[in-house]
């Protein structure tokens, strides 16, 4: 969230911008996001002999704001106002993903987002791998229904090559004697993420880098283009990737990966992406000369000032209409539906979704994932709308039961978990939101295993058993299902079916009860005795040796999320952790449990920095011993947990001389994350 300041420089500096003369070279940092540049004017008469200035306005992922009264028209009046401001060429151009989701999919499906930026009017639209979600059949539909060209260079017909019907390799745009040549491209992440089967449709996708070289080069030798622009729909560090391999590129406007990324440059190519749902407008000033570009500055503005557009307000609103308005029921919490809650870890709301799945099939489990919640919003305390589930449940999918067998559900789990190893891009994530299952999931690639401890309903699960689990028909075609039985589809929306969960309800109060539990490290808290009376103590060695201990934030949870607070946590001079319980308590959570506790607390590091998760967690196993009502004595399989708040240093402490993290016996030592997840993936 910006500041009241930030504010108020940014709506100075969008209205300072507005007024500029088209002569006035503009200040090398933008005032509303510190992006620095070599200036650039703005008309030829005060540049360079020979040299023109053209400008691209440009946006990505629209989304969810589709159907939304609120960004979208904003950024039809702002790119109104900047190609009013200019008096040199501008071009506006998209970077995908503007058709789909939203919370009209299910009903008009790429209708209402069409008739939007026909009023917006851009040069040019690259096909993201939402434009997709309503099949390779319907890109023809919503093109002939667009009023500029939609684009895709590597995404072609196997047997012909030729691209999908519906839009162009490429296309150039000429203004007042400037040619612009436009290429879309997409990269491997797009097959993925889409609900089509590319092979079985008879549709290949080429090498992103090679195409991109390919189609600048004709269009600088063959197309005479002044300025080669890609619209890539594959994320930031992919475009700087391109930059480094391709020539003949002058920018590229990226999507998909969602991020704030004011124009910068790379191997002489500058990179531009403005996050997603309309609340960026970028705009990117280039000097032409006969040399092609000799500099550039440029800048991403904020919607948020921006007036709404009255046109595209009524075609969004007279699209709602009443539907959208229904009330579901009331939520006493907030349901949230902000992207990095629910790749990280488990939700309410993901708990909803997930419970909302299972009572309407029957099954043991429900799992989704989390790049099929959407919206970025949170929403209540309160009345819950069909616009609102649409908008966090927005896709076309079914629910599609499978009979698993519990390695098939274990690796099920398993592969969504993105690890601190993986590659730096995220902080370790779950990406998962699951009912009728609890696990713990680690979050380095050399533990023993990246998922462990999964139990339905309370009851461990048996590699060999098989389970009920009912996923939406997006992941029913994950290859970590692939060999599954399915036993059932049910054809109502995902989102209709929460939507009547909660109208059956009346009213819904989910909460987070730790059904998915991170784990960072191991430690050994050896042996307890529980004999139904006084306390427990629970005892291993601290994490690490500057670790301070949050003693009144330890608790303990079984299979099925029933919980005990600690009575109270000590710590002695030579780092032992002693987390002291109600004996009888622990034995009744056992029991309840089928045996299975989990110990958790708090901790931090001096000088740890932290991306998404402020804590930490280090598993420590426990054996323990428990009698009988006929005085025998039993042996049980405990489980200790330590969620830390700062993250011990990757390798071996130094002081303590614990060993890199892992699911084996020993204490462990934690990694530092990297940056948190920004908002989709996805």
């Amino acid at each position: 969230m910006r500041t009241a300041m930030t504010l108020l420089v940014a709506s100075l500096c969008v209205l300072s911008a507005a007024v500029v003369p088209a002569g006035a070279a503009q200040a090398s940092t933008d005032a509303a996001t510190g992006t620095t540049a070599p200036p650039v004017a703005t008309d030829a008469t005060t540049a360079q002999a020979n040299n023109t200035t053209v400008t691209i306005l440009s946006y990505n992922d629209i989304q969810t704001a589709a159907a939304e009264n609120d960004s979208l028209p904003r950024l039809a009046t702002l790119v109104a106002e900047r190609r009013a401001a200019h008096d040199n060429p501008t071009f506006v151009f998209g970077a995908g993903d503007e058709v789909s989701p939203h919370s009209l999919s299910p009903l008009t499906k790429w209708q209402t987002p069409v008739d939007t930026l026909n009023v917006i009017d851009p040069d040019a639209e690259a096909i993201g791998n939402h434009d997709l979600d309503f099949g390779f059949e319907a890109v023809a539909n919503f093109s002939e229904a667009s009023t500029f060209p939609w684009l895709m260079a590597n995404i072609v017909d196997s047997e012909t090559g030729d691209p999908i019907p519906g839009t162009e390799p490429y296309t150039v745009v000429e203004k007042q004697g400037v040619r612009v040549g436009v290429i879309g491209l997409a990269d491997q992440k797009i097959k993925p993420k889409t609900a089509v089967d590319f092979a079985e449709q008879g549709y290949e996708l080429r090498d992103y880098a090679a195409a991109g070289s390919e189609y600048a080069t004709q269009l600088r030798t063959e197309e005479d283009a002044d300025v080669v622009v890609v619209l890539g729909h594959f994320g930031v560090p992919v475009a700087k990737q391109l930059a480094n391999e391709t020539e003949n590129v002058d920018a590229v406007l990226v999507g998909d990966d969602e991020i704030k990324y004011p124009p910068a440059e790379t191997n002489g190519v500058v990179i531009s992406e403005g996050e997603a749902r309309a609340n960026y407008l970028g705009e990117l000033n280039l000097t032409v000369s006969d040399d092609g570009v000799t500099d550039w500055e440029g800048r991403l503005i904020d919607t948020q000032n921006a007036t709404h557009n009255e046109t595209v307000s009524t075609l969004i609103e007279d699209a709602r209409g009443e539907e959208l308005a229904r009330v579901a029921g009331r939520t006493e919490t907030t349901l949230d539906a902000r992207f990095a809650s629910n790749y990280h870890d488990e939700t309410a709301l993901g708990n909803l979704v997930t419970d909302a799945f299972r009572a309407k099939t029957g099954a043991d489990v429900a799992a989704t994932n989390a790049g099929g919640i959407r919206s970025n919003s949170q929403y209540g305390p309160g009345n819950v709308t069909a616009g609102n589930v649409y908008n966090m449940l927005p896709f076309n999918n079914h629910l599609v039961t499978m009979r698993l067998t519990g390695s098939e559900l274990t690796a099920l789990l398993e592969s969504q978990v993105e690890t601190v190893d993986d590659d730096g891009a995220y902080d370790p994530q779950a990406k998962l939101q699951v009912s009728g299952v609890t696990y713990e999931w680690a979050t380095h690639a050399d533990a023993d295993s990246l998922v462990r401890d999964v139990s339905v309903n309370g009851t461990p699960v048996a590699p060999n058993a098989t389970y009920n689990v009912t996923v939406n028909s997006y992941m029913a075609g994950w290859d970590s299902v692939a060999n599954a039985t399915v036993l059932n589809e049910e054809y109502t929306l995902y989102g209709t079916v929460l939507f009547d969960y909660i109208d059956a309800q009346g009213t819904v109060s989910p909460a987070d009860t730790d059904r998915i539990r991170r784990v960072d490290a191991t430690a050994d808290a050896g042996t307890v005795s529980l004999d139904g009376a006084g306390d427990a103590a629970v005892s291993f060695a601290m994490p690490s040796t500057n670790a301070t201990v949050d003693t009144q934030a330890f608790y303990a949870l079984n299979a099925v999320g029933e919980r005990v607070n600690a009575t109270r946590t000590t710590v002695s001079d030579n780092g032992t952790v002693s987390v002291v319980f109600p004996d009888s308590s622990l034995r009744t959570l056992a029991a309840d449990g089928d045996g299975d506790i989990d110990v958790y607390g708090h901790y931090s590091v001096a000088g740890r920095e932290y991306g998404y998760f402020n804590a930490s967690v280090v598993n420590a196993d426990v054996t323990a011993t428990m009698a009988s009502s006929n005085g025998t004595a039993t042996t049980v399989d405990l489980t200790a947990e330590t969620d830390t708040t700062t993250t011990p240093p990757a390798d071996t402490d130094a002081g303590t001389g614990l060993p890199v993290p892992g699911f084996g016996i020993g204490v462990a030592v934690l990694a530092v994350f990297g940056a948190a997840l920004l908002a989709s993936r996805r």
